[in-house]
Protein backbone atom coordinates (compact mmCIF):
# COMPACT_ATOMS: atom_id res chain seq x y z
CA UNK A 1 0.00 0.00 0.00
CA UNK A 2 1.72 3.18 -1.19
CA UNK A 3 2.11 6.07 1.21
CA UNK A 4 0.98 9.58 0.31
CA UNK A 5 3.85 12.12 0.33
CA UNK A 6 3.67 14.15 3.54
CA UNK A 7 5.92 16.44 5.55
CA UNK A 8 7.80 14.58 8.30
CA UNK A 9 6.34 16.76 11.06
CA UNK A 10 2.84 15.46 10.28
CA UNK A 11 3.84 11.90 11.12
CA UNK A 12 3.17 8.68 9.21
CA UNK A 13 0.15 8.37 6.97
CA UNK A 14 -2.68 5.95 7.62
CA UNK A 15 -1.52 3.89 4.66
CA UNK A 16 1.98 3.57 6.14
CA UNK A 17 0.55 2.53 9.51
CA UNK A 18 -1.67 -0.13 7.93
CA UNK A 19 0.90 -1.40 5.44
CA UNK A 20 2.41 -4.09 7.74
CA UNK A 21 -1.01 -5.55 8.52
CA UNK A 22 -2.02 -5.47 4.85
CA UNK A 23 1.16 -7.26 3.79
CA UNK A 24 0.73 -9.85 6.55
CA UNK A 25 -2.92 -10.52 5.74
CA UNK A 26 -3.87 -13.62 3.78
CA UNK A 27 -5.11 -13.44 0.20
CA UNK A 28 -8.64 -14.28 1.39
CA UNK A 29 -8.62 -11.46 3.95
CA UNK A 30 -7.39 -8.98 1.34
CA UNK A 31 -10.10 -10.05 -1.09
CA UNK A 32 -12.76 -9.72 1.62
CA UNK A 33 -11.53 -6.21 2.47
CA UNK A 34 -11.63 -5.12 -1.17
CA UNK A 35 -15.13 -6.59 -1.59
CA UNK A 36 -16.37 -4.81 1.55
CA UNK A 37 -14.96 -1.52 0.29
CA UNK A 38 -16.66 -1.99 -3.08
CA UNK A 39 -19.95 -2.71 -1.31
CA UNK A 40 -19.67 0.50 0.70
CA UNK A 41 -19.13 2.47 -2.52
CA UNK A 42 -22.18 0.87 -4.12
CA UNK A 43 -24.33 1.69 -1.09
CA UNK A 44 -23.20 5.31 -1.11
CA UNK A 45 -23.83 5.65 -4.86
CA UNK A 46 -27.24 3.99 -4.52
CA UNK A 47 -28.21 6.33 -1.70
CA UNK A 48 -27.14 9.35 -3.75
CA UNK A 49 -29.19 8.20 -6.73
CA UNK A 50 -32.22 7.63 -4.51
CA UNK A 51 -32.01 11.13 -3.06
CA UNK A 52 -31.42 12.75 -6.45
CA UNK A 53 -34.39 14.39 -8.11
CA UNK A 54 -35.71 12.76 -11.26
CA UNK A 55 -37.59 14.48 -14.07
CA UNK A 56 -39.89 13.62 -16.93
CA UNK A 57 -40.32 15.52 -20.18
CA UNK A 58 -42.93 14.90 -22.87
CA UNK A 59 -42.90 16.32 -26.37
CA UNK A 60 -45.48 16.23 -29.13
CA UNK A 61 -48.58 18.38 -29.49
CA UNK A 62 -48.82 19.02 -25.74
CA UNK A 63 -45.26 19.24 -24.38
CA UNK A 64 -44.87 19.26 -20.61
CA UNK A 65 -42.42 18.35 -17.89
CA UNK A 66 -42.19 17.88 -14.12
CA UNK A 67 -39.75 16.77 -11.43
CA UNK A 68 -40.22 14.12 -8.77
CA UNK A 69 -38.49 11.98 -6.16
CA UNK A 70 -39.29 8.84 -4.16
CA UNK A 71 -41.66 7.73 -6.94
CA UNK A 72 -40.90 5.26 -9.71
CA UNK A 73 -41.87 5.04 -13.37
CA UNK A 74 -44.38 2.37 -14.31
CA UNK A 75 -46.59 1.66 -17.30
CA UNK A 76 -49.31 4.30 -17.77
CA UNK A 77 -52.95 3.42 -18.23
CA UNK A 78 -53.95 2.74 -21.87
CA UNK A 79 -53.77 6.03 -23.75
CA UNK A 80 -51.96 7.79 -20.89
CA UNK A 81 -48.71 9.74 -21.15
CA UNK A 82 -46.86 8.78 -17.97
CA UNK A 83 -47.35 7.33 -14.53
CA UNK A 84 -45.13 7.27 -11.44
CA UNK A 85 -45.97 5.53 -8.18
CA UNK A 86 -44.82 3.97 -4.95
CA UNK A 87 -46.15 0.90 -3.18
CA UNK A 88 -46.28 -0.61 0.27
CA UNK A 89 -43.98 -3.59 1.01
CA UNK A 90 -46.91 -5.95 0.32
CA UNK A 91 -47.36 -4.44 -3.16
CA UNK A 92 -50.47 -2.38 -2.40
CA UNK A 93 -50.67 1.07 -3.97
CA UNK A 94 -49.41 3.90 -1.76
CA UNK A 95 -49.05 6.89 -4.11
CA UNK A 96 -49.74 7.37 -7.81
CA UNK A 97 -49.26 10.37 -10.12
CA UNK A 98 -50.43 10.02 -13.73
CA UNK A 99 -50.70 12.42 -16.64
CA UNK A 100 -53.25 11.64 -19.35
CA UNK A 101 -54.38 13.57 -22.43
CA UNK A 102 -57.37 15.90 -22.25
CA UNK A 103 -59.38 17.32 -25.15
CA UNK A 104 -62.10 19.92 -24.75
CA UNK A 105 -64.78 20.49 -27.40
CA UNK A 106 -64.72 23.76 -29.30
CA UNK A 107 -65.96 26.68 -27.19
CA UNK A 108 -66.50 30.41 -27.64
CA UNK A 109 -66.59 31.60 -24.03
CA UNK A 110 -63.64 32.06 -21.68
CA UNK A 111 -61.86 28.91 -20.53
CA UNK A 112 -62.67 29.64 -16.88
CA UNK A 113 -66.37 29.52 -17.78
CA UNK A 114 -66.02 26.46 -20.04
CA UNK A 115 -64.27 24.21 -17.53
CA UNK A 116 -67.20 23.80 -15.09
CA UNK A 117 -69.52 23.02 -18.01
CA UNK A 118 -67.10 20.49 -19.40
CA UNK A 119 -66.65 18.93 -15.96
CA UNK A 120 -70.36 18.16 -15.64
CA UNK A 121 -70.07 15.91 -18.70
CA UNK A 122 -66.59 14.64 -17.96
CA UNK A 123 -66.96 13.53 -14.33
CA UNK A 124 -69.50 10.71 -14.97
CA UNK A 125 -67.15 9.27 -17.61
CA UNK A 126 -64.12 9.70 -15.37
CA UNK A 127 -65.91 8.00 -12.47
CA UNK A 128 -66.16 4.75 -14.44
CA UNK A 129 -62.42 4.26 -14.02
CA UNK A 130 -62.81 3.48 -10.34
CA UNK A 131 -64.75 1.20 -8.08
CA UNK A 132 -66.88 2.91 -5.39
CA UNK A 133 -66.14 6.35 -6.84
CA UNK A 134 -67.56 9.13 -4.69
CA UNK A 135 -67.30 12.76 -5.77
CA UNK A 136 -66.19 14.95 -2.85
CA UNK A 137 -65.91 18.29 -4.62
CA UNK A 138 -64.84 20.20 -7.71
CA UNK A 139 -63.74 23.69 -8.64
CA UNK A 140 -60.98 26.01 -9.79
CA UNK A 141 -57.55 25.31 -8.35
CA UNK A 142 -54.13 26.95 -8.46
CA UNK A 143 -51.18 24.67 -9.14
CA UNK A 144 -48.31 27.14 -8.96
CA UNK A 145 -47.59 30.80 -9.69
CA UNK A 146 -48.18 30.42 -13.43
CA UNK A 147 -50.67 27.59 -13.81
CA UNK A 148 -54.32 27.25 -12.83
CA UNK A 149 -56.73 24.40 -13.50
CA UNK A 150 -59.96 22.74 -12.54
CA UNK A 151 -59.93 20.08 -9.84
CA UNK A 152 -62.03 16.99 -9.16
CA UNK A 153 -61.90 15.58 -5.62
CA UNK A 154 -63.00 12.03 -4.88
CA UNK A 155 -62.58 8.85 -2.92
CA UNK A 156 -62.54 5.38 -4.45
CA UNK A 157 -61.44 1.78 -4.15
CA UNK A 158 -58.26 1.10 -6.14
CA UNK A 159 -56.86 -2.44 -6.22
CA UNK A 160 -58.87 -3.27 -3.12
CA UNK A 161 -57.61 -0.30 -1.07
CA UNK A 162 -59.30 2.97 -0.13
CA UNK A 163 -57.71 6.03 -1.72
CA UNK A 164 -58.05 9.78 -1.73
CA UNK A 165 -58.10 11.10 -5.29
CA UNK A 166 -57.48 14.49 -6.86
CA UNK A 167 -57.62 15.02 -10.61
CA UNK A 168 -56.60 18.37 -12.09
CA UNK A 169 -57.49 19.40 -15.64
CA UNK A 170 -54.86 21.71 -17.12
CA UNK A 171 -54.58 23.54 -20.43
CA UNK A 172 -51.77 25.73 -21.82
CA UNK A 173 -52.21 29.46 -21.34
CA UNK A 174 -53.23 30.45 -24.84
CA UNK A 175 -56.54 31.63 -26.31
CA UNK A 176 -59.08 28.89 -27.09
CA UNK A 177 -56.71 26.11 -26.02
CA UNK A 178 -58.43 22.73 -26.28
CA UNK A 179 -55.65 20.18 -25.89
CA UNK A 180 -54.25 19.75 -22.41
CA UNK A 181 -53.74 17.12 -19.75
CA UNK A 182 -55.43 15.71 -16.69
CA UNK A 183 -53.15 15.01 -13.75
CA UNK A 184 -54.58 12.20 -11.63
CA UNK A 185 -53.17 11.79 -8.12
CA UNK A 186 -54.09 8.88 -5.88
CA UNK A 187 -52.90 8.06 -2.38
CA UNK A 188 -53.78 5.42 0.15
CA UNK A 189 -55.91 6.82 2.97
CA UNK A 190 -53.30 5.46 5.39
CA UNK A 191 -50.22 6.79 3.55
CA UNK A 192 -49.87 10.00 5.56
CA UNK A 193 -51.27 11.31 8.82
CA UNK A 194 -50.99 14.82 7.33
CA UNK A 195 -53.59 14.07 4.65
CA UNK A 196 -57.16 13.55 5.81
CA UNK A 197 -59.21 14.40 2.71
CA UNK A 198 -58.91 14.52 -1.10
CA UNK A 199 -58.52 18.32 -1.12
CA UNK A 200 -55.14 17.92 0.63
CA UNK A 201 -53.68 15.48 -1.90
CA UNK A 202 -50.65 17.07 -3.56
CA UNK A 203 -50.28 19.76 -0.88
CA UNK A 204 -47.54 17.88 0.98
CA UNK A 205 -45.54 14.67 0.72
CA UNK A 206 -44.19 13.01 -2.41
CA UNK A 207 -47.03 14.20 -4.66
CA UNK A 208 -46.33 17.87 -3.96
CA UNK A 209 -43.15 18.13 -6.06
CA UNK A 210 -44.46 16.68 -9.35
CA UNK A 211 -47.60 18.81 -9.11
CA UNK A 212 -45.86 22.08 -8.19
CA UNK A 213 -43.15 21.66 -10.84
CA UNK A 214 -45.53 20.74 -13.66
CA UNK A 215 -45.16 23.08 -16.60
CA UNK A 216 -46.19 23.17 -20.23
CA UNK A 217 -43.58 23.61 -22.94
Amino acid sequence: MAAVPMKPEYGPTLGRLLAPRWQAASRVARAATVAAGALVVLVVVGAALTLENASYSHGGRVPFSFSYRDLYRTAPDPGGYVRIESRWPDGALKYSYAVDPLLLPAYSDELTAEMPLFATRFIPVFARRYRDFELRGEGKTKINNTLKGYGILFTADVEGGDVYGRAVMLLPSRPRAREGVIVVMLMSTTASTQIASPVEVGTTGVLLKPLKTFTFG
